[in-house]
């Protein structure tokens, strides 16, 4: 049974300071006594060690899994300890949820049949080709170098899913290009990422696709124990983004929205974040006012000046991107092409010309806030706020001017701004944070937004992978699907 002291001595900022015979109490107590920088290199210390043993914790229940295959019947593993399966299992082992044992096993199983680095895998071995390892096994080779967790090996497994006949190479390259974006984003906009790009990737399957989910969308209400009504909806993808659309537009201010907004709007956020309900009891009641207005609302009652739709981005057809392409603005779900074809016929179009990266083509100076046209490009090019690990969506950000509008007479330019979320764009001016752009790509306008943080370091602030993909910023996988004719 390993020991308190004996893991310590592992983290190197704690090695030397617990006794024998500690307990979580005492290593509490030599935690609490650290200063900043070492309670944070404790933790990231701490992490290292963490991802090494659940390694170690994956590799065993990927074995335990393949020995507990239904096939083996009550001979099992699992089942000969009393378990149905290897997750009943290993919820007992770990006193984990059903979902993380789930997790263990989709995982470990996934470790387990890549080949170890540098070593032939068990078909090579009896003759066959090397193209018989997984088109996945990269995402093992960055989990056993502690590249990404298993976690993040999850979501961009369960995000691209399995590759159509003949595109095992594309999924691959796709899966190196989210290993990378892993550092930088959450763990939930990287599973987004992947299910997105697998659409841009396969967009036969991904109409297939979104005719199944439309065919499942389904409403229904009951009562409880208490006799209160309740309801279960499951949305099929455009309603589902056009329902979060109406709830953004109308709890925004409380949601962290953005504050550089029209005097009426303004005093109208105030009042909503003052508002003694909770966002749960705001959107319900906004549910039903939109349910009872109908037909005869006036939306400015109960949106303000930001309406409530959804918008979608329509890429045209070129040689890198099978076309036509679209995709929410938010969130970037990617959409057929016949549902951007409808929603054109429904609510008319706003024309926006980009140049080979991605980069808006219409800009101007109008006014120190910039336009809501402009906004509509900015949204396009950045899919969201910029900084580093943000998930916020484009309508929850605010157009920071990297020139300062005053100070350096800065232009109210598409060049010169980036989407930050709120609380980003709080934290750059109060920290003392600045953001340039590098110098010019030939035939790609300005170069990447670069931040400069307070200590002095630097980070490129990329945008969405998706939209890389799009603009051709990044290498296209070696060959695009396309379903047999």
């Amino acid at each position: 049974m390993a020991s308190f002291d004996a893991i310590t001595a592992l983290i190197p900022t704690l090695a030397g300071r617990v006794g024998a015979g500690a307990s979580a109490s005492d290593v509490q107590v030599v935690i609490e006594n650290l200063g900043d920088e070492e309670a944070v290199a404790v933790r990231r210390e701490a992490g290292e060690v963490g991802r090494l043993i659940e390694q170690i914790q994956l590799i065993s229940a990927g074995v335990i899994a393949q020995r507990s295959y239904r096939e083996s019947g009550h001979s099992g593993l699992a089942q000969r300890l009393g378990h149905r399966s290897a997750v009943s299992l290993l919820q007992e082992l770990g006193g984990v949820t059903k979902g993380d044992a789930a997790r263990q096993v989709r995982v470990g199983e996934a470790l387990v049949a890549a080949p170890v680095q540098g070593e032939p895998s068990e078909e090579v071995a009896v003759g066959q080709d090397e193209t018989a390892a997984p088109w996945y096994t990269c995402l093992s080779v960055a989990l056993r170098e502690e590249r990404l967790s298993s976690a993040q090996f999850d979501a961009i497994r369960r995000g691209l899913g399995d590759p159509p006949d003949g595109a095992s190479e594309a999924w691959e390259h796709a899966a190196l290009q989210l290993t990378d974006e892993a550092a930088g984003r959450t763990v939930e906009e990287l599973l987004a990422q992947a299910r997105t790009i697998r659409d841009l990737l396969d967009p036969h399957g991904a109409e297939e696709r979104f005719l199944a989910r439309f065919e499942r969308r389904s409403f229904r209400t009951f009562l409880d124990h208490d006799g209160m009504r309740r309801a279960s909806i499951a949305f099929d993808d455009e309603g589902g983004a056009f329902v979060e659309s109406i709830f953004a537009a109308a709890l925004r201010p409380r949601r962290g929205g953005p504050r550089f907004v029209d005097p009426d709007e303004k005093t109208l956020a105030m009042g909503l974040a003052e508002d003694p309900r909770t966002n749960e009891q705001l959107a319900y009641d906004l549910l039903l006012d939109v349910v009872r207005a109908g037909t005869l609302a006036e939306p400015e009652a109960v949106f303000g000046t930001r309406q409530a739709g959804l918008r979608l981005v329509r890429v045209d057809a070129s040689d890198d991107v099978p076309g036509p392409v679209a995709f929410t603005e938010d969130g970037l779900t990617a959409l057929p092409a016949a549902v951007a074809e409808r929603r054109m016929c429904e609510t008319g179009v706003v024309a926006v010309t980009v140049d080979g990266c991605g980069n808006p083509l219409d800009v101007g100076r109008e006014s120190r806030l910039f336009t809501a046209r402009q906004r509509v490009a900015l949204a396009i090019r950045d899919g969201g706020c910029r900084w580093t690990g943000c998930d916020r969506p484009a309508s929850y950000c605010e157009a920071h001017h990297i020139d300062e509008w005053h100070r350096d007479q800065g232009r109210t330019d598409i060049d010169r701004g980036i989407l930050l979320c709120r609380f980003h764009h709080m934290e750059l001016h109060h920290g003392g944070w600045t953001i340039t752009r590098s110098a010019r790509t030939p035939g790609c306008g300005p170069g990447d937004f670069v931040l400069h943080d307070s200590a002095v370091r630097v980070r490129v602030l990329r945008e969405r992978l998706p939209l890389r993909y799009l603009w051709g910023d990044i290498d296209p996988p070696p060959r695009r699907f396309r379903p047999a004719a």
